[in-house]
Parts: C-alpha cells; structure tokens; sequence
C-alpha cells in the first residue's frame, strides 16, 4: 500500500516579512527674501548676506526642484499638496522605505541649517572648568586659532586651528568663557569638538578630575534676519 502524506507532516514555509513602500514622500523647505539658493544635480549653493555655503548630496535618492509660488494667495494646492508661499525648494523621494525617508528629512535640514548660516551665523559658547590649576586660554589676533595652557598644571601648549572660516575670541563680559563663531554649523561644531577633545583628563578619574572646557550654549550669532 502507497503511504500518503498528511497536511501535517510537510514543512512549512518560512514567514516572509513584506515592507511597504510609500509612493511618494514631499517635503518642502522655505526659502526666506534675501537668500538665493542654486541647484544642480543635487548639489546646492547658499548665498546670503553672511557669505556662501556649498553642499553636496548627491548621494542622497532625492529629488529637488525650485518652486516659487510668489503669486497664490495663502497656499496654493500642488498635487493635492499645499505648498508654502513664497520661494521654497520641493524635496521628493520616491518608493521609499524609513530609512530612505529619514534621510529626506536629514536633507531638509541640511538646507534649513545653511540658510540659517548665511543669515544669522552660529556661535558656540564654551566655559573653563577647572578646581585648582586655572586653565589659560589665548586667542591669535586673527581669531584663527587659540593656545591652551596650565591645563592640570601640564606645561606644554595646545594649540587648535579652527576649521575653514571659524572664529574663536575671549569672551569680555563673562569670565572662563570662549567664543567660536561662523556660518558652517558643521565647522563651528567641529571646532568646538576640537577644543573639548584637546583637555580631556586621562589615567585619572573623570567623576573626580572634572577640569576641561565643555559646551555650554549653543545660539546664533543674530537674534534675528
């Protein structure tokens, strides 16, 4: 006699987990008067009255085009979209997943963040922590680069360059206090990084050996355009 296999005796198939794709993702970022923003291939141009700032995502599966909605009334719909009025930029990214979506969001302030440069500039603040060994910060007269000394009683030098147009000055209302300012939130972080991460205390206890110069504010360097 010929056996039959029942239902229960064959394998079963693996789950297969299905991710939707969303069709089509929009973003829109404004472009306030006074700044002109060029685009090409992905790549963008800023200009404001603070200088230019370049930026390159090219990498990024977007697409970005100009809209200028100058004449509509209130909001206009686009593609039963409603798009600002005004000059602005049209993000979109096709069949994406939510990492691809994360980064149409990480592109938007990009954008945001440059156009906040060229109008009103970022300054970090830092303060100079220390419990006995007062920590001696110069500025060079250009602003360019700043000499740290006394660090922890150490007698050699640190010195840090700023990164691309940044500047750093001593603070003259406020005591213990740098000053790094620029257009490029990406350099002016950096910078401030740089400072942070040249007095960090090694081969002791940081609970207790809390001397070092840390991030105490970060603002513009504009209340506003």
């Amino acid at each position: 006699l010929r056996s039959t296999a029942t239902s229960s005796s064959l394998p079963l198939a693996p789950l297969l987990s299905v991710t939707m794709k969303l069709i089509l993702a929009t973003e829109f970022v404004p472009i306030p008067d006074g700044v002109k923003i060029e685009i090409k291939a992905r790549k963008l141009r800023v200009t404001g009255p603070r200088g230019t700032l370049i930026r390159d995502a090219s990498h990024l599966r977007v697409e970005v085009h100009p809209i200028n909605n100058n004449d509509g009334a209130g909001e206009a719909p686009e593609d039963g979209l409603k798009v600002p009025v005004g000059n602005s930029i049209r993000v979109d990214c096709w069949l994406s997943l939510s990492k691809e979506r994360s980064a149409l969001n990480s592109f938007c302030s990009m954008v945001n963040n440059c156009i906040k440069g060229v109008t009103l500039g970022f300054r970090y603040k830092l303060r100079f922590v220390y419990a006995h060994f007062p920590i001696n910060v110069s500025c060079a007269d250009d602003n360019k680069f700043c000499e740290i000394r006394n660090f922890l009683g150490e007698k050699r030098t640190r010195r840090i360059d700023m990164l691309g147009d940044v500047t750093c000055f001593r603070s003259d209302d406020v005591k213990d206090e740098l000053v790094i300012e620029g257009n490029d939130i990406d350099l002016v972080s950096r910078s401030a990084a740089l400072v942070h991460q040249s007095c960090l205390v090694k081969k002791k206890d940081i609970r207790k050996f809390l001397d070092g110069i840390y991030v105490s504010e970060k603002t513009t360097v504009k209340t506003e355009f």
